[in-house]
């Protein structure tokens, strides 16, 4: 029992350490000319242009990986209010979006809380994942810049991810089901990976049934 206590004081301590080292601020790079442009050339209410896959220029920044941003940087909200229009856009309508999908390779992505009480959106800035659960759960994709799309990815069924918000504040939250598939596929388009390399991955893996239920899975021990 004393053993255990001791243990579970060191892990307190280590993981109070780890935040506290975690939640500096950033450092990033200012926007750059192309990119206030892009985020004033609009009021705060017009939603972006979204890029798709089939566009060669488009692809090129789809795949390219973003760098962090300032959370105190002034222009930060704008660009969240013109990203939040974009996904609640009747004709792009998503639970997602992600920096790279509006032209910028920001890491900065708006996501629908499905795992909170009337399903908000919330704006993360230079989010990462620091933890996936090894369960796994199967369910369908799209993404709004791939048009005419759909697959069955397997992702974790829970995720660690640390952020900042609107107000500069830190979280280090563990966030699970849909909502933990969202931040996956955003954060994903944040390195460059579409949902479509997932599937291509998929194929390469074997995978157990986790229990009853269908969609809940775990890779094969093996590899």
């Amino acid at each position: 029992m004393t053993k255990n206590i001791l243990f579970l004081g060191v892990f307190l301590i280590q993981s109070l350490l780890f935040a506290q080292n975690n939640s500096a601020m950033p450092q990033s790079k200012p926007f750059t000319k192309n990119e206030l442009t892009l985020i004033n050339e609009k009021n705060h209410l017009h939603k972006f242009r979204v890029l798709l896959t089939t566009s060669r220029d488009d692809f090129r920044i789809l795949r390219t990986k973003s760098i962090d941003l300032d959370p105190t940087d002034s222009s930060v909200k704008k660009l969240a209010d013109r990203m939040l229009a974009t996904v609640l856009d009747e004709e792009t309508r998503g639970v997602g979006i992600a920096a790279p999908q509006i032209g910028i390779n920001r890491n900065a992505v708006w996501i629908q809380r499905f795992d909170q009480k009337d399903q908000p959106f919330q704006f993360f800035i230079n989010p990462k994942i620091t933890w996936y659960s090894s369960l796994l759960q199967n369910g369908r994709e799209g993404c709004l810049s791939i048009p005419d799309t759909i697959g069955n990815v397997v992702r974790s069924y829970a995720i660690r991810i640390e952020f900042y918000d609107l107000d500069g504040q830190f979280h280090d939250e563990v966030i699970e089901g849909f909502t933990a598939v969202i931040a996956q596929h955003e954060v994903d388009h944040l390195n460059g990976v579409l949902f479509t390399d997932r599937l291509q991955e998929q194929e390469k893996t074997t995978y157990t049934k986790a229990g009853a239920e269908q969609n809940l899975l775990y890779k094969k021990a093996s590899e």
